[in-house]
């Protein structure tokens, strides 16, 4: 057990003020000698009474019962528009409640977290027919002129051998319906490489997307 520092009664300690008062010292005497009031003393000795010497153990000091306990409709309200993924503060908005009322309530329903919920479904378009849309990109890269650094040991300050060696362009192509895919690099990300990329060979059909995936 993790006893404060500054704890005056252990529950041997609280044991050992029932005792004395039981075998006949007053309250007043008792909580003199162990440092405490006398409504500690007789606290402790009617909750003996009661109990025996469980009753001397240390517990949670949250009442039994609420004098105003949230209302069933304002928690099913706090569920149902959590589980909407609506935020605290937009719940106790809507509820008429304090935000901490509502971290209260969902942490006892255990959705506190986003992360507990259900993923949302995932939502996707797609086109019903190959060739209808298609998805473009461009990818510029730089080439390689020798082998780097990593291997060759080069120093910092010595001549950068990649420099002035030009570029690739690399040219991506993604069917909507089909997700087949087409690559192709060409000399630069000029209108005329775009429409040469878009040339015959990649006009999609469902006779094309067929072989593809054949």
């Amino acid at each position: 057990m993790n006893v404060h520092k500054n704890a005056r009664l252990t529950p041997r300690g609280r044991e050992r003020i029932v005792r004395q008062v039981e075998s006949g010292q007053t309250p007043q005497a008792v909580a003199e000698a162990a440092g405490v009031c006398p409504r500690t003393v007789r606290k402790w000795v009617d909750r003996y009474r009661r109990e025996g010497l469980t009753g001397l153990q240390d517990r949670s000091s949250r009442p039994h019962r609420l004098r105003q306990p949230t209302p069933a409709a304002i928690i099913e309200t706090i569920e149902r528009r959590r589980r909407q993924r609506w935020t605290g503060k937009q719940i106790a908005a809507e509820a008429g409640v304090s935000p901490a009322t509502v971290s209260r309530v969902l942490r006892r329903l255990g959705l506190n977290k986003l992360s507990t919920l259900e993923p949302e479904p995932v939502r996707r378009y797609e086109r019903e027919h190959p060739g209808e849309l298609i998805h473009l990109d461009i990818k510029k890269l730089g080439r390689i002129g020798s082998v780097g650094h990593r291997i060759t040991g080069r120093q910092t300050g010595m001549v950068n051998r990649h420099l002035g060696i030009g570029w690739e362009f690399v040219h991506v192509c993604i069917d909507d319906a089909s997700r087949v895919a087409f690559v192709q690099v060409m000399p630069d990300q000029r209108k005329q490489s775009a429409v040469a990329f878009l040339g015959p060979p990649l006009l999609i059909t469902p006779a094309s997307v067929s072989e593809c995936s054949g």
